[in-house]
């Protein structure tokens, strides 16, 4: 059982596996030199797949001028190229939209190592061969050994010839397929004299530098050995997959020292070829002291060019910060389980070594269980030291206030001797190197020193005004002064700097809260969209813009500080693609790295909300680690903030839909009720009429016939409130502003009210000399009625009341009823749609919707309308209406 189970598949394997199926596969036509038949080769293998009915386009491919491949190219679909502006020439590149609409099963595209033109997507082909297989098409290619990157410097040692057009070894790992195309270092050369290479001039120059025999066959040893390592690692991953036992690799695990020497590249390129040797995962780490993340803009470059290599390489990036390098370093590989660090070989000074064991010599002291490997190369120059101080002038500027506070001191030696007659003046140029070290820094405490060395000496040791020293006891505790002030200078101009950079970080730290309490407070996306770009602004220096995609949109320009009106064509493009790809792109990235700003994504757990670029001051100088970490804070606190914006437009959202589903459910229950008894009473009247109509007395006919009529007109009156609901709503309600008199549209509505309700009492007071208002008196007599309507079934039969006075410049209508009145928590609730007050019988009356249409009917004849629930009478309801009064046209007697 126990066998069974450590014989089964590798599940990274198995996974990796399942990632290619998504994936195009890939075949590399991998040969040690240029014209050894690669491109021949490849056409011809795809002229066969062609003849067999597959769908093959060639997207690019360069014959050179060569008869044989040209030929091969008869009867492939071929897609024309796009044609690129560079420097007042036109160049024809291979246009990656048209193979991405065209989409075939296989595509050949010629060159992976070749670098775009400027205004591309991509920098390089071979990031267009990663977007094409992507997106799931297979894509054949060609590579001379010499662009692959890890072998750029190998290749420059042997041949003399520095290659800039690499590819990332990752490439061709990746790769479903790698064929070799091999001749002989003494055939390809013959092909080189015959002109099936280059054209004859070329030919001839390059026969005698690059096409020698010494470099074709070393070049075939290189291409020759990496092809079995490709087959190598093709055979482990079959092994893997299908559990077969075997000698596995050592699981070696590299980690690789970047610094800020030229030498770094160097070492990279050395630890990747012994990665790839080794068959294993490497890390490549920068690790700083605290407080130096700033110091030289070049060194930061260096640093930051050489992890860029290490990525592309196919190494993971780490970057850390401690005051023992060494110990740090060891404790990380520990940590992680490295078994072998790779650094270069330090550089510093025989008297600096001795001063500081250097980082190397360190890590192979104390280093007890992880190899060492140390890369020596004598052709790079070491790297400039970091300088003590900032420039020739602050240089100057600190000497001279170190010379100044020396000579204060003196005079106040001389003041304090004079009248005090201390017995050490020493302690007051101590005080001096301090005031230096803290005002101007170390380089002015260090001068500050030996000033007061030499001062001290020259006014307060005897003999006085010379620098000779008559005793040796002197001489002695001259030079134990020296040595104390040098150092305490030492520590206070290491304090000071200390305190700079907390002082920085404070201000940063402070920054980043105000900044999340302000992203914080704001709700809306733009909200959160200008807060972000202005607190970029002002953390680097820079032009930040926020690009954010609403769900049912296209990604758009939210806010950018400075102001900003759109983003250029090839800008919204690499914006979009960090959008679509979650992945930088721009400025210094490997997509359109040519556009001026960098985009990031705005990631959340829920995907990419957006995206941020930023345009530094400086384009020719990398972000500096303080500024992408600040970058980086802001950036996720921005996102957080997209996305709780975005939860709570949705929570919104969710409640509408659930008080729309609410209203829905009341308003279906209604309709299930107002429509069905008064349709059931009807049909129940006209079946009883037909079926014993002769049969039946005279006074009962006359009552079925009755009872048909309320209800059709229940019926009616319903319908009308729906009407009459959806006009107010939709703002589609005519109103004419007329002069209405009060009492008559009272009366009207009293005697529509009387046949509903034939038993029902009803009073009507109106006051004497009532004005008239503006009004539309057909819906006022629909107002009343209603009201009347509601008091009816609401007030359990009872007498119901209209009174109708001035009050002001108002006329007041008032309809009160008997019943037991409403809650002081639902008078103005009972105006909500499908809001529906509980009768006195217990049951629901209505559908909801009477008072709400009188709301919205008053409302729209410039009146109000509330409810009362008199306290004092602890019975009855009140609704009391409010019209201005006209101020033409008489009064109503």
């Amino acid at each position: 059982m126990n066998r069974n189970f450590d014989r089964r598949p590798d599940p990274d394997a198995l996974l990796a596996a399942a990632g290619s199926e998504t994936r195009g596969r890939l075949r590399i036509f991998l040969g040690a030199a240029p014209g050894v038949g690669k491109t021949y080769a490849m056409l011809e293998r795809a002229r066969a797949v062609s003849a067999d009915g597959a769908d093959v386009v060639v997207g690019l491919v360069e014959t050179h001028g060569r008869q044989e491949t040209q030929a091969l190219l008869e009867g492939l679909e071929i897609l024309p190229r796009r044609e690129a502006h560079y420097r007042g020439h036109v160049i024809e590149e291979f246009d990656i939209d048209a193979a991405l609409e065209r989409r075939p099963k296989l595509i050949v595209v010629d060159e992976l190592a070749h670098t775009n033109a400027p205004d591309s997507r991509h920098p390089k082909r071979w990031q267009d061969i990663e977007e094409l297989l992507e997106a799931g098409v297979d894509v054949w290619t060609a590579l001379n050994i010499q662009h692959l990157e890890s072998l750029a410097d190998v290749v420059a040692r042997i041949t003399g010839v520095k290659v800039r057009e690499t590819v990332p070894d990752r490439v061709l790992s990746s790769a479903s397929d790698v064929i070799l195309v091999d001749v002989t270092p003494d055939e390809l050369i013959q092909r080189l004299h015959d002109g099936k290479v280059y054209f004859p001039q070329t030919a001839r120059l390059a026969a005698t530098n690059f096409f020698t025999p010494g470099n074709l066959t070393a070049l075939r040893e290189l291409a020759l050995r990496r092809t079995a390592e490709r087959v190598d690692d093709q055979v482990v991953d079959y092994l893997r997959q299908h559990a077969i036992e075997g000698p596995w690799p050592t699981a070696e695990r590299l980690l690789v020292c970047v610094g800020a020497d030229f030498s770094s590249e160097i070492v990279v390129r050395a630890a990747a070829r012994l990665a790839s040797g080794l068959n294993a995962e490497w890390t490549a780490v920068f690790v700083e002291r605290p407080g130096e993340e700033e110091a030289d803009a070049a060194r930061v470059k260096r640093v930051d060019d050489a992890l860029r290599l290490a990525e592309r390489l196919g190494a993971s990036t780490e970057r850390l910060s401690a005051q023992d390098l060494a110990g740090e370093l060891l404790r990380f590989a520990r940590r992680e389980n490295f078994t072998q660090i790779v650094l270069g070989r330090s550089r510093a000074g025989r008297f600096a070594g001795m001063l500081r064991p250097s980082l190397t010599q360190e890590l192979v002291r104390r280093s007890r269980d992880i190899a060492v490997h140390v890369v020596m190369d004598e052709a790079v120059p070491p790297a400039p030291g970091k300088p003590a101080i900032a420039s020739p002038v602050s240089l100057a500027g600190g000497i001279a206030a170190a010379a100044a506070t020396v000579g204060v001191a003196v005079g106040l030696g001389f003041v304090l001797d004079h009248w005090l007659h201390l017995p050490n003046l020493s302690m007051i140029f101590l005080v001096a190197v301090i005031l230096c070290a803290v005002r101007f820094g170390l380089s002015s405490a260090i001068a500050a020193s030996f000033f007061s060395f030499l001062a001290f000496d020259f006014f307060f040791v005897e003999p006085l005004y010379n620098f000779s020293i008559s005793q040796p006891q002197e001489f002695l505790a001259l030079l134990m002064f020296l040595v104390v002030a040098v150092i305490t200078g030492l520590l206070a101009g290491r304090a000071r700097e200390h305190s700079l950079q907390m002082t920085q970080r404070i201000d940063a730290g402070r920054a980043l809260f105000e900044f999340s309490r302000k992203v914080s407070a704001a709700a809306a996306l733009e909200d959160v969209a200008w807060v972000a770009t202005a607190q970029a602004q002002k953390a680097l220096g820079a032009q930040c813009v926020v690009a954010l995609a609403p769900q049912e949109g296209e990604l758009r320009l939210a806010a950018a500080w400075p102001p900003l009106d759109a983003l250029e064509v090839g800008e919204m493009s690499a914006a979009r693609w960090a959008f679509e790809k979650a992945e930088a792109s721009g400025w210094r990235t490997g997509t359109l790295p040519n556009v001026r700003f960098q985009f990031r994504p705005l990631t959340t757990p829920r995907g990419v909300v957006g995206v941020c670029g930023v345009h530094p001051k400086n384009p020719d100088e990398p972000l500096s680690p303080q500024d992408d970490r600040t970058l980086s804070s802001i950036l996720d606190q921005t996102a957080i903030a997209v996305d709780r914006a975005q939860l709570i437009d949705k929570s919104i959202h969710a409640a509408a839909l659930e008080e729309n589903e609410k209203l829905r459910t009341t308003l279906l229950s209604s309709l299930s009720h107002d429509l069905r008894t008064p349709l059931a009473s009807i049909t129940g009247a006209v079946t009883s009429l037909r079926e014993l109509g002769d049969k039946m007395s005279g006074p009962e006919r006359q009552d079925l016939l009755a009872s048909i009529e309320e209800e059709a007109g229940r019926l009616s009156r319903f319908v009308k409130n729906l009407l009459d609901m959806s006009r107010i709503e939709a703002g589609a309600l005519e109103v004419r502003r007329d002069w209405v008199e009060v009492p008559d549209a009272i009366r009207a509505a009293a005697q529509r009210i009387r046949k509903v309700f034939a038993d029902g009492k009803i009073t009507i007071s109106v006051a004497p000399d009532l004005p008239f208002i503006r009004a539309d008196a057909n819906l006022l007599e629909q107002v009343l009625f209603n009201l009347l309507d509601n008091a009816h079934k609401y007030g359990g039969g009872g007498p119901v009341s209209i009174h109708a006075r001035q009050e002001g410049g108002d006329v007041v209508v008032t309809v009160t009823d008997e019943g037991p009145g409403v809650k002081p928590g639902d008078l103005e609730r009972i105006f909500e749609k499908f809001y529906r007050g509980g009768r006195p019988d217990g049951r629901k009356a209505g559908t909801g919707l009477g008072l709400s249409i009188c709301r919205g009917l008053v409302e729209a004849m410039g009146g109000t309308i509330t409810a009362q629930s008199p306290a004092a009478r602890r019975r009855g309801a009140r609704m009391v209406l409010r019209f201005p009064a006209a101020q033409t046209k008489g009064k109503i007697g």
